[in-house]
């Protein structure tokens, strides 16, 4: 059975810092891109960062200077580090794992972990 269990979202001011984590379970994780989303109340959802299988990162340029995507293969886990956090970041955040290959699409979400920045 694959899972995504997130943690470490919460309520931070402006400016603090967050590091969020994503235990996967039930799949072949080193084989998978592994994301973070988020969406925001009334807004559609929205990639944060991607990191390949091979350890190659894209993010949105909102995301740059301030956070970082890592993974460990051997736990397995991703992070999402978050510095310098602003109002505009708050939103649920979600885990994906995805690969495809002859077979079809493997697209897994997690539940997401909410992310409040507010003084």
């Amino acid at each position: 059975q694959v899972q995504l269990a997130e943690s470490g979202g919460g309520l931070v001011q402006p400016g603090g810092s967050l590091r969020l984590s994503c235990v996967a379970s039930g799949f072949t994780f080193s084989s998978y891109a592994m994301s973070w989303y988020r969406q925001a109340p009334g807004k559609e959802r929205e990639m944060v960062a991607i990191i390949t299988s091979g350890g190659g990162i894209t993010m949105p340029d909102s995301a740059k200077g301030r956070f970082t995507i890592s993974r460990d293969n051997g736990k397995p886990t991703v992070h999402l580090q978050m510095n310098n956090l602003k109002p505009e970041d708050t939103a649920v955040y979600y885990c994906n794992a995805y690969n495809m290959d002859y077979l079809g699409e493997y697209d897994y979400w997690g539940q997401g972990t909410q992310v409040t920045v507010s003084s």
